[in-house]
């Protein structure tokens, strides 16, 4: 695979930032000393910077030395996942309950290789702005720097994210026009009933009964109301109720999670679940009420963008080592904010099956958020590679 001179270089000096970025995993919008290494490396190789947007984010700005011309972004999250970590290698978390289980660490620091070398080979038309966005791990960090001016302050024609994916053969690359990972919901369904003695069931309203009928019907969801040829999930996972044997307890809880790859199928999801919860229940003397919160949209690639990159990806490293269309995900992604707002693509860099974690890591496998995990510091500069390889391609006058 042929990688940049420089970037194959300085390997094993963003090694050395990408494990200290995992001994310090910071949550988000708690990613003070992540933001501030960031920052000052940033402005090290004489990138401007700004921050604050999203509390702790971090924009680099990069103007190139032929003038003003078109722009992108490149986005990579920075916090950490609220678990412990089971390895025990040197560079092991040393934050209690703290780790970087997903790759974050090293999704910052390819970029932050990628920043290196176009600061020092800036010889292009346009404005590169790098995006080191806190909070992706459910807090919405990319939608709070929107909303704090991301793409006023810095108007990008397109922008762009990636993220490691395991079991994919390392260096690999994923990618597909339209959805690539899904919508991220829960919903929350009160039921109220009626108390009594469990001897004497008749005197009040089971609503443990009534969950388990809402639990049957939502089942039929999936396989009844969806088109077989769409893709959705609905997951209940607590039901809560009760504190004695002999008690029928007054109320119950049920919860779970909605992903799907369109708003369409979404809202349908929606509607059924109000239906069924409230039917049931007042079938059997109870009554229902939900809680539907739309956490994450699904993230869809837009197409002249995904074809911009699978184009690039294949002249740099041969079809072979593009799957394209990728298998899209069930897992959600907040980049599916910034997509909303500015056409792009994000895609999945093979992180391999685990045998690139030195000894001492835990007994698990190296799946995305597992206390077994490790970033594949072979990917630096393979990842920064591709920034640069799709920035000064990108920026190129037509």
């Amino acid at each position: 695979m042929t990688t940049l001179p420089p970037l194959s270089d300085w390997h094993d000096e963003f090694i050395t930032i990408r494990r200290d970025l995992h001994q310090f995993p910071e949550l988000g919008y708690e990613e003070l000393r992540t933001a501030d290494k960031i920052a000052q490396l940033l402005q090290s190789w004489n990138i401007p910077i700004h921050r604050g947007l999203g509390i702790t984010g971090v924009v680099g700005i990069l103007q190139g030395t032929q003038g003003p011309g078109k722009t992108i972004g490149l986005r990579a999250d920075i916090d950490a996942l609220p678990m412990p970590e089971q390895n025990n290698f040197a560079h092991k978390s040393q934050h209690e309950g703290k780790m970087h289980a997903c790759g974050h660490d090293g999704h910052t620091t390819m970029l932050l290789a990628a920043a290196k070398y176009l600061a020092s080979h800036n010889d292009f038309m346009g404005t590169v702005y790098f995006i080191f966005q806190p909070a992706e791990e459910g807090l919405g960090g990319a939608k709070k720097m929107i909303e704090d001016g991301l793409f006023t302050l810095f108007p990008m024609d397109a922008v762009f994210g990636i993220h490691n994916w395991p079991n994919m053969p390392a260096g690999h690359f994923g990618l597909r026009s339209g959805a690539i990972m899904a919508s991220s919901n829960t919903f929350s369904i009160q039921i109220q009933g009626k108390g009594a003695h469990g001897a004497m069931p008749h005197l009040g309203a089971d609503p443990i009964l009534a969950a388990v009928h809402i639990a049957q019907g939502i089942q039929s969801i999936i396989s009844r109301n969806i088109d077989p040829l769409d893709h959705a999930v609905v997951s209940i996972t607590q039901i809560h109720a009760g504190s004695a044997d002999n008690v029928i307890p007054d109320s119950a809880q049920i919860r779970g999670t909605v992903r799907t790859f369109s708003t369409e199928t979404l809202d349908l999801i929606e509607q059924r679940l109000q239906l069924i919860c409230q039917s049931s229940a007042s079938a059997l003397g109870c009554s229902a009420t939900m809680d539907f919160d739309r956490r994450y949209p699904p993230t869809i690639n837009h197409a002249a963008e995904t074809l911009f990159c699978a184009d690039l990806l294949k002249d740099w490293l041969g079809p072979d080592r593009v799957i394209d269309p990728v298998t899209p995900s069930m897992g959600a992604e907040d980049f599916s904010f910034m997509l909303e707002q500015v056409p792009g693509c994000y895609l999945f860099l093979g992180n391999g099956s685990g045998d690139h974690r030195v000894a001492g890591h835990g007994l698990g496998p190296c799946t995305l958020h597992n206390g077994s995990y490790d970033f594949n510091d072979d990917l630096i500069p393979i990842g920064a590679t591709y920034w640069v390889k799709l920035a000064t391609e990108w920026l190129k006058p037509a």
